[in-house]
Order: structure tokens, then sequence, then C-alpha cells
């Protein structure tokens, strides 16, 4: 997921990602918050009113702990389907889904052998859940691709992600792409073609190399 929640433009994600032989679950962060109606990013991030709702309504109750308590249960529910590969999976996110990927990632080493984020926010931040801190605990292979001019990842915090993830020995992957932060999805006023089909390739490569290879 990102930072805007379920809609259209998200699930056709989920959808492609499946085309490529992945059984996907596709979590909502925010239905603590209760039903809600698909919101648009043309407008919720313009809009300080549809902002502030965003941020008090629906962010702050998908915290890091409340969301890694979920993630418990859904790699339960995976591992019980047959028709879901035995062993570890792969986790990618978005905006506030990135930074979901990588604390997963740290949360459950033992579970999660593929982690990927895409124009994630806060992943090396100052806060005690950031997901930088649990590098030392990953197991899996990472890949973050960065947007430009992204306040949420700096290239600051792109170096101290990069410094934890070198030390931890973790096998990683950090790049910029040329494109503004939310780029994936075609609902976003920033999205952007070619960099979402670098996305579909990198994504891909990670998954098959790690799951399937």
């Amino acid at each position: 997921m990102d930072g805007v929640g379920i809609r259209p433009a998200m699930l056709e994600v989920g959808e492609r990602l499946a085309t490529y032989g992945y059984f996907v679950l596709l979590p909502d962060y925010f239905y603590r918050s209760g039903p809600y109606e698909p919101m648009d990013p043309h407008t919720v991030f313009a809009d300080p009113e549809k902002r502030k709702v965003l941020m008090e309504k629906f962010f702050a109750r998908a915290t890091p702990a409340n969301v890694m308590a979920d993630v418990g249960y859904f790699l339960d529910w995976l591992a019980a389907q047959p028709d879901v590969k035995p062993g570890r999976i792969g986790t990618t996110g978005y905006c506030l889904g990135g930074l979901m990927s990588l604390t997963a990632a740290g949360t459950y080493p033992d579970r999660i052998a593929a982690t990927a984020s895409y124009h994630g926010g806060r992943l090396a931040s100052d806060a005690p859940d950031s997901p930088h801190l649990l590098a030392p605990k990953m197991k899996s292979r990472v890949y973050v691709a960065g947007a430009i001019e992204d306040g949420s990842f700096p290239d600051e915090m792109k170096a101290r992600l990069e410094d934890a993830l070198t030390k931890a020995g973790v096998e990683h992957t950090i790049e910029t792409y040329p494109a503004k932060h939310g780029w994936v999805f075609r609902d976003a006023p920033v999205h952007d073609e070619a960099a979402t089909e670098r996305h579909w390739k990198t994504l891909v490569s990670l998954l098959d190399t790690t799951l399937k290879g």
C-alpha cells in the first residue's frame, strides 16, 4: 500500500504483480479508521483540510507497531494457503508502505526474503521506530528506490540507511529515480510512466531472483 489508501490505482498494481506468477496480498493499513471512500492523490495533499484528516484519522493509527502486529497474521494466513509456495516471502511498499516493508524485514527476518520500497518515506529518520534501526536483524535482500526532491527521504536519510544496511551486512541496493514521490500510481499527479516501468523491472527481478532462483 501507499499513503493514500486502497483505491483502483492501488488494486491495479496488485493485479499486475499477480500476472508475474505471485500470490499477492494487499493489506489496508487504514482499516482501524473505519470504512472510507477511495481518496484522490490530486486533492488529498493539496487540500489542507483533507490532508489534516489523512494525517490525524488515518496515519495516526497506521503506526509501525500496529501494522507489524497485523503482518504476523498476514504471514500466518499466507502460510496456510495451498497456492502459496512454502518458505519465506517478498514484500514491497510505496510511500508509507515502503517504511512498513523495511520494518517488516527487521521484525520478521526469518519469514521475509525480499524487501522492496519505492518512493518510501522516513526510512532512516530520528524516530525510535525508524526501520534503519532494525538493519542488524534483517536477513532479506533489500531494494530501495527513492524519489527526487523528496522531503520524506532526502539525501542525508539515504546515506544513513546505506550506512546502516552496509554495517549490518544486508545485501542491498539504494537508487534514486528521476521522478517525484508517488510516481508509480497512475492516479498520482506526478505519475511517471518510464519510472513506473523501471519499478516493475527491478521489483520482478528482485522477487524472481530471491524467491524463484
